[in-house]
């Protein structure tokens, strides 16, 4: 035992309990500190179900354990587990986090019959070409003439932002909205970008400045881009 330390902090809320565990020491000596805590902290027979949200700071537990550890808690009566949330997440998902996170940057002319998938954001130094198409789960920006279809926010990302040096497309589309080149004037636009309108329900033409507005989320590469 990490001597006469608090592992366990037992706080009541309306949703019901919330386990607040030391990460500090071991695992076996927090199911022991555990065990003893809940069985000090009876709860009646006659009692309601008790949710319970384990937090356990900056500590990860495999998944054998975190099944032990539901285990113990739904050995008691009246207690159902909620939720386990960590600071910490697998190497992995970490991994998937960051690609999503990162622009990727490709020089080359997008021509018809390609295609280009990416996954996060995307910068392209060049043309997409008619016949062309450019897909990311990300935003879209193209530093040259957009004149083919891209395909931002894939599948379901309907806050990404396509944006294009010069915007002609044939087809845009963002999540599963779609906009085809009907929606654009004859010669094409310069700097602007497409994005959803959620009021309108379509996606909607306007100047690069409104994304620091409508999508002030965007990240400081993407605001360096659209500033100069």
């Amino acid at each position: 035992m990490a001597g006469s330390k608090q592992l366990i902090t037992i706080k009541g809320t309306r949703d019901g309990l919330t386990l607040y565990i030391d990460d500090s020491c071991s695992f076996n000596e927090m199911l022991t500190e555990l065990e003893v805590t809940l069985s000090t902290n009876h709860v009646a027979e006659d009692e309601p179900m008790i949710t319970v949200t384990i937090q356990l700071g900056n500590r990860y537990l495999h998944e054998n354990q975190e099944e032990q550890l539901r285990e113990l808690i739904r050995s008691k009566n009246k207690l159902v587990v909620q939720s386990i949330e960590s600071n910490v997440i697998p190497k992995k998902q970490a991994l998937e986090w960051l690609e999503d996170s990162e622009v990727k940057v490709i020089n080359k002319v997008v021509r018809s019959g390609q295609v280009i998938e990416v996954q996060g954001d995307v910068l392209l130094i060049g043309d997409v070409n008619p016949g062309g198409k450019i897909m990311a789960s990300g935003n879209i920006f193209v530093m040259g003439n957009l004149r083919g279809v891209a395909h931002a926010g894939v599948p379901n990302n309907r806050e990404a932002v396509i944006a294009a040096a010069y915007m002609k497309p044939t087809q845009l589309r963002i999540a599963d909205y779609i906009s085809r080149s009907p929606d654009y004037e004859t010669e094409g636009v310069y700097m602007e970008c497409g994005i959803i309108d959620h009021e309108k329900e379509k996606i909607i033409i306007d100047r690069l400045q409104i994304l620091a507005r409508k999508r002030p989320d965007i990240n400081g590469f993407e605001r360096r881009m659209i500033h100069g």
